[in-house]
């Protein structure tokens, strides 16, 4: 067992250098290494969760972990869940499941995996699907395996990436603004993710904006700020009429992450939207 530091950031300054950087590090590894830890902050740390699992060209375990509570506190959840993501990266069970994040006894996809509270160690859930399984006493109880493709099924190779397209999210609510909108069009981003109302409502000037946006060329995703359930392809939008494609299941932030990789791969959001019902 070895230890190496690739970074000292607070989550929330997680940046597209640093996923890259994660990405080559485990797939250069892979041939020499059973398994892979990660230490992360909470706050971004779904995030982080999703880009690896897109990005790993491996099939051995790669677990991330944090902690809800600080090593100062009475009880701390960190060491007990370092603990279970050793354990977890050492079963040879745990190979061929994506990228898992470990948490309060808990083994979660990287896909579906979110935070869900602000400051319960109970937090990170498997919101749409339901954990893969749970550790006791030192063993992992499997439940299931993920189902879509991940880590070495998918296309996305980062080995030669210096950066990742530029993606912005907009959040809708009533009388919502399309300001956040024009800005990122403007400012010449490759894609927008928006964070609609229901099933991936748009207040209609943001929906104006996008629409434009997305004839012009920009790839524009619709998502849902709700936090369960999924935006669905041409329900209450015509997404085929206005060139828009559908998150699924995955939250604003998540498809941000899809959305950058599959753009690296091509701009038609037809093809873009066949990755987010793969991945």
């Amino acid at each position: 067992m070895k230890g190496e530091q690739v970074v000292n950031i607070g989550s929330q300054d997680m940046n597209d250098e640093v996923w890259l950087t994660l990405a080559k590090k485990i797939n250069t590894e892979c041939d020499s290494t059973d398994g892979f830890v990660i230490t992360h902050g909470t706050d971004t740390m779904e995030e982080t969760a999703y880009f690896l699992d897109l990005t790993v060209k491996c099939n051995k375990p790669v677990v991330l972990v944090g902690a809800m509570r600080p090593s100062t506190s009475m009880s701390a959840d960190g060491p007990f869940n370092l603990y279970n993501a050793v354990v977890t990266a050492a079963d040879k069970q745990s190979a061929n499941r994506g990228v898992l994040v470990v948490m309060n006894d808990t083994v979660m996809d990287g896909r579906d995996v979110t935070k869900t509270n602000t400051t319960d160690v109970a937090t990170f859930k498997a919101v749409n699907y339901g954990p893969l399984g749970y550790i006791h006493n030192g063993k992992i109880d499997y439940q299931r395996t993920p189902e879509r493709k991940h880590t070495t099924s998918t296309p996305f190779d980062v080995s030669k990436l210096t950066a990742l397209p530029k993606v912005g999210i907009v959040y809708n609510y009533a009388n919502a603004s399309d300001l956040p909108a024009k800005a990122l069009v403007d400012a010449g981003y490759d894609g927008i993710v928006s964070a609609g109302v229901g099933n991936g409502n748009l207040y209609k000037t943001v929906f104006d904006t996008l629409a434009t946006a997305a004839h012009n060329g920009t790839v524009v995703v619709r998502s849902s700020r709700v936090p369960t359930g999924a935006t669905t392809q041409d329900a209450e939008v015509d997404d085929a009429k206005y060139g828009f494609v559908a998150s699924g299941t995955l939250n604003p932030q998540k498809a941000r992450v899809l959305l950058q990789l599959a753009l690296t791969q091509t701009k038609d959001p037809k093809q873009i939207q066949t990755m987010f019902n793969q991945y």
